[in-house]
């Protein structure tokens, strides 16, 4: 693996969230009306840009992977409120995925502990948490590694955020691997994660890594984790400053799990961003990850596009084992 250790900055870090500015606020909430009178339309140029990107060759891959989602509850949400102008997309859940590779066996976005309220949601600002709080029922990424009978052996952030890092406050001692940026950003970033996200990267081997490899269909960067083009980490900064993609060679095609550059296939399929009050208050660079749909959307013919919190998308790798 092509990944360097770094110096693990976390211990004794805040966790919690500081207040949200009142003018990011203001803008928040501006944002949020224009998403409800006049959501953005798709970006045409844009479009035949990113159509004549995907004909880039996708990595070469001499061995595949079997990916496996984890089992966990949907909810019900209010997509309407969620999203610009997007009808149908009110089921979400907290996924992790666990990526079976011949040398390592990946947990993906270890999403949830198993004290949720106190390790995680109370360190959120008070608006985030009544808008986010996910529902009593929510399986700990531990719970659903012990029942599956799956022991990772490093676990892979897309970006550095409560529900892709929070689970990891239940399983000391596990390597986890993240974007060199994104780590930078975590541990120093003017608008820092919260909600348990540093308490859950302390105390742990940090493995990081660079975008030093090459052009990727419509990705302009990219990292062969294991060096034979089964795992690639794409370039999604956008919904914060070091996010990636993990590309997959599995036997059902081509896979490319995205974290939360989208919530629900279905705006990456009609090109809907998340609603402005939400945009403003959870994106990073609001502009490139509306760039980053455009980028997906064009390779749907392509590869398989699964979104962090998809539940019916991430169904179909789901864990049928049970204890």
């Amino acid at each position: 693996m092509e990944l360097r250790t770094r110096p693990n900055p976390f211990s004794g870090l805040d966790s919690r969230a500081a207040p949200i500015p009142p003018g990011r606020l203001a803008v928040a909430v501006t944002s949020g009306v224009r998403s409800l009178v006049a959501p953005r339309r798709a970006d045409r140029r844009l479009l035949a840009t990113m159509g004549e990107l995907a004909e880039r060759p996708a990595p070469r891959a001499r061995r595949t992977v079997r990916l496996q989602t984890l089992r966990q509850r949907p909810r019900r949400v209010p997509g309407r409120v969620l999203y610009e102008g997007l009808a149908g997309a009110d089921e979400l859940s907290l996924q992790s995925f666990v990526v079976h590779h011949p040398e390592a066996t990946i947990l993906v976005d270890p999403a949830v502990p198993r004290d949720l309220e106190n390790q995680a949601m109370s360190e959120l600002q008070p608006v985030l948490r009544r808008l986010l709080q996910p529902p009593a029922s929510t399986i700990p990424t531990a719970q659903a590694l012990a029942e599956s009978g799956v022991r990772p052996d490093l676990a892979l952030s897309t970006h550095a955020h409560w529900d892709h890092v929070s689970g990891l406050l239940d399983l000391p001692g596990l390597p986890v691997v993240l974007h060199a940026r994104e780590l930078t950003w975590a541990a120093g970033g003017t608008r820092a994660p919260a909600g348990g996200v540093r308490r859950g990267l302390a105390g742990r081997e940090l493995l990081e890594f660079d975008l030093d490899g090459p052009p990727v269909l419509t990705f302009e960067r990219s990292h062969d984790l294991l060096g034979d083009g089964a795992v690639v980490l794409v370039d999604l900064a956008g919904h914060t400053p070091g996010s990636v993609g993990v590309l997959l060679a599995t036997g059902d095609g081509p896979v490319l799990l995205v974290g939360d550059t989208a919530w629900h296939g279905a705006q990456v399929d009609q090109l809907h961003q998340r609603s402005g009050f939400l945009g403003c208050l959870v994106d990073d660079d609001r502009e490139e990850t509306w760039r980053n749909l455009h980028r997906l959307h064009v390779l749907q013919d392509r590869l398989h596009v699964v979104p962090a919190h998809d539940h019916g998308r991430a169904a179909r790798w789901a864990d049928r084992v049970r204890p």
